[in-house]
């Protein structure tokens, strides 16, 4: 823990580096099995010698075969800020992601209600970033009145567990309301080059998983990701 993510994704900009935050997804309710039998710990080492800004895992368990032991040691073990994505609904998950030395934690409105801005603080509190997750115009209002510095547009609709494909065209729509101040990141969706344009055109950066995950040559692409000039 310490390892600050809306600072390192300031660092990649200056450095003329996509900001990506690379997700080690081990699974999709659409596609199934990500990973496919490789050390996610491989992909870990690929991400970070691609210069990505930061790690995404997903310790969900039920729809995204989530593993908080596999989170703790990516935490241990890479030199990058790691981001716990799960549904949190407790504070006792904050603590544990702190213990386990997390840098960031997503947090989502739409399952916190008015609560959100009560677990940013104990967030804060505890050492950790939060990435508040919106996907409407409501939700925005709700992260705008918290103290997060960083908010997360989901491209996908969390309601559908991925099974829509996610437009950029919500990062568009919606990172306008969102004042320069905070830090955005355009979540899910973002397949292609030119979905990462339209994306960082209106973001700060990117968060992708399953368009790495699903990649062949996964150090190739990520790379391409990383320091494609988009302009």
């Amino acid at each position: 823990m310490g390892i600050n993510l809306s600072n390192m994704i300031r660092r990649r900009i200056k450095e003329r580096l996509n900001p990506i935050v690379a997700e080690i997804k081990v699974h999709s309710p659409k596609y199934g099995d990500l990973l496919k039998g490789r050390d996610p710990f491989k992909i870990l080492e690929i991400y970070e010698s691609c210069n990505v800004a930061g790690i995404s895992y997903i310790t969900e368990t039920r729809y995204f075969k989530g593993n908080f032991e596999l989170f703790k040691q990516i935490c241990k073990y890479s030199q990058l800020p790691v981001l716990r994505k799960d549904f949190i609904t407790s504070k006792n998950e904050i603590e544990r992601t702190a213990e386990a030395d997390g840098d960031a934690i997503l947090i989502v409105p739409r399952i916190l209600g008015e609560k959100t801005s009560e677990f940013v603080d104990f967030a804060l509190e505890h050492g950790i970033e939060s990435v508040v997750e919106v996907h409407s115009e409501t939700e925005v209002k709700m992260a705008l009145e918290t103290k997060t510095p960083i908010v997360g547009i989901n491209n996908r609709d969390i309601g559908k567990l991925e099974k829509d494909d996610g437009s950029v065209e919500i990062t568009r729509r919606l990172s306008k309301l969102i004042p320069n101040s905070f830090v955005k990141i355009s979540e899910s969706g973002i397949t292609n080059l030119e979905d990462l344009r339209i994306a960082l055109r209106f973001a700060d950066a990117a968060l992708i998983g399953t368009a790495f995950m699903k990649a062949e040559r996964t150090e190739e692409v990520v790379k391409s990701f990383v320091e494609a000039k988009l302009c």
